[in-house]
């Protein structure tokens, strides 16, 4: 397997993903098998060993078998596995809600704890509708969320129409929602304007926000959906400040 050596220095684990992309490409329809997973590397079927640099979508970012977390699900598997969250509850779930709420500071009461980033996405958008239908007097007129360019917040339909990846929107878009727009994400690299310093630039995007919700009819925006935590597009802090108080 041949691989194209660049002009200037890259970090080693970039040629791994360069190979790795490229054997993938030329083997598009036998995807690597693995046989086993320990610590930060996984073994495939033909012996060779991968220092996995991502674990997934960051979901084994502590390494693989993890023998704390085996220990945990093994303990938690002796008492219950499994039970409905609309009849029971069960301590674990209990202790786990428990320690989201804490973990907070106070700034959080409950927690609502589901199977994916994707569903968690999908259930604030519903949650933050149905607080407006709740309160009194309801404000039904409320249906409009707010996101930011290039932003990644999901693969289901409600997620995907709420990111701003064009991407990964593209060939879906025409079974989109269309009650969702996107204001540029915080990037000043790519976004400041020629001799715009970084205070302005942040002064202009949370302008640019305000914009966006004053665009619109009164009480009709439902939500203003930011990562505080950078994934695929990075926040600031008077932006998010901006939004709450907007909100």
């Amino acid at each position: 397997m041949s691989m194209i050596t660049p002009s200037f220095a890259l970090p080693s684990w970039c040629y791994v993903i360069s190979a790795l992309m490229q054997w993938e490409c030329e083997e598009a329809n036998v995807p690597p098998k693995v046989v086993f997973a320990t610590g930060n590397y996984l073994v495939l079927q033909d012996g060779r060993r991968i220092f996995d640099a991502t674990g997934g979508p960051a979901v084994a970012c502590i390494g693989h078998g993890n023998s704390r977390v085996k220990d945990a699900v093994m303990r938690q598997m002796d008492q219950v596995s499994y039970c409905h969250s609309w009849f029971y509850s069960n301590s674990g779930a209990e202790n786990l809600a428990r320690l989201l709420v804490h973990s907070t500071g106070g700034a959080m009461a409950k927690a609502f704890v589901v199977n994916s980033g994707s569903e968690a996405i999908e259930s604030a958008m519903k949650l933050a509708r149905q607080y407006f239908l709740e309160i009194s007097p309801p404000e039904p007129t409320r249906a409009r969320f707010i996101a930011r360019e290039g932003s990644y917040h999901g693969t289901t339909i409600g997620s995907l129409a709420l990111s701003g990846h064009t991407g990964r929107r593209r060939q879906f878009e025409p079974i989109l929602p269309h009650n969702i727009t996107h204001v540029p994400n915080c990037n000043p690299y790519r976004g400041m304007l020629k001799g715009e310093v970084v205070e302005e630039y942040v002064d202009r995007l949370a302008r640019e926000l305000d914009g966006e919700f004053q665009r619109f009819a009164p009480k009709t925006v439902c939500a203003f959906v930011a990562e505080t935590v950078a994934g695929a597009v990075s926040s600031t802090m008077k932006q998010l400040i901006s939004a709450q108080l907007m909100c």
